[in-house]
């Protein structure tokens, strides 16, 4: 059994399209037939977040941390309990590709870290044009770049427990976990090839992760000094 792991916080006007996608995912044929089980970790909500994802088929449990690393645990955890041999994470503002799942398995590795994409960068309002291409310029979506992201991250029951699992960290856990892989001999595919679409909200719910950089990034260009066309 494959074992898909959302952590979400107040997520209702984000999760359906997640959930929609994942289950697309999980009819690739590809898998040929092999389960696939979904949980939302439900992290201190307060919205209809848990309701969607009821609607949606998606197993729930629920935990009060306001911590991304504890709530991807706890969902690692569910699911290896339910007897996952792979685990993969995303987010409940990412949409996965048809064949995420597969695309994953087919590389061969211990985890793969795959890269993302941003359709819409509207939420940067005015700013979206100059945010997008710092995105293009300094984001390498390529075979053997080297981001990590929670959003799209698969790993072999395997090696987590190897690794010993995502720490309680408020951000940053995912690069934590991969450097644990890293330590304990795991092969770790660096692809393109398992394609997600996350979001470009401004928002964060991680402080520290990809929305926040996003912001940061805004930040400092706004700050870099006017180029004098006579130098």
């Amino acid at each position: 059994m494959i074992g898909v792991v959302i952590p979400a916080h107040n997520e209702e006007h984000h999760l359906g399209v997640a959930l929609q996608a994942i289950e697309q995912a999980r009819r690739d044929p590809c898998l040929e037939g092999e389960a696939v089980q979904v949980i939302v970790v439900l992290d201190s909500c307060t919205d209809g977040t848990a309701a969607i994802a009821t609607q949606h088929g998606a197993a729930t449990c629920a935990v009060r941390a306001r911590n991304v690393g504890t709530a991807r645990a706890l969902g690692a955890t569910a699911m290896l309990a339910a007897g996952a041999r792979w685990l993969a994470f995303t987010d409940a503002d990412t949409a996965v590709s048809p064949n995420w799942l597969s695309a994953q398995l087919a590389l061969g590795a211990d985890a793969v870290c795959g890269s993302i994409g941003v359709a819409d960068w509207s939420p940067h309002g005015e700013h979206a044009a100059l945010i997008e291409a710092h995105f293009q310029e300094t984001y390498s979506d390529r075979e053997g770049h080297r981001h990590i992201h929670g959003a799209n991250l698969g790993v072999s029951a395997d090696a987590y427990l190897r690794a010993g699992g995502f720490r309680a960290l408020p951000c940053s856990e995912d690069v934590d976990l991969v450097l644990a892989l890293e330590r304990s001999g795991a092969r770790i595919a660096w692809s393109a090839a398992p394609r997600v679409v996350t979001s470009a909200r401004r928002d964060a719910r991680a402080k520290g992760g990809f929305g926040d950089a996003l912001l940061q990034a805004v930040a400092a260009r706004l700050a870099l000094p006017a180029v004098n066309p006579s130098c």
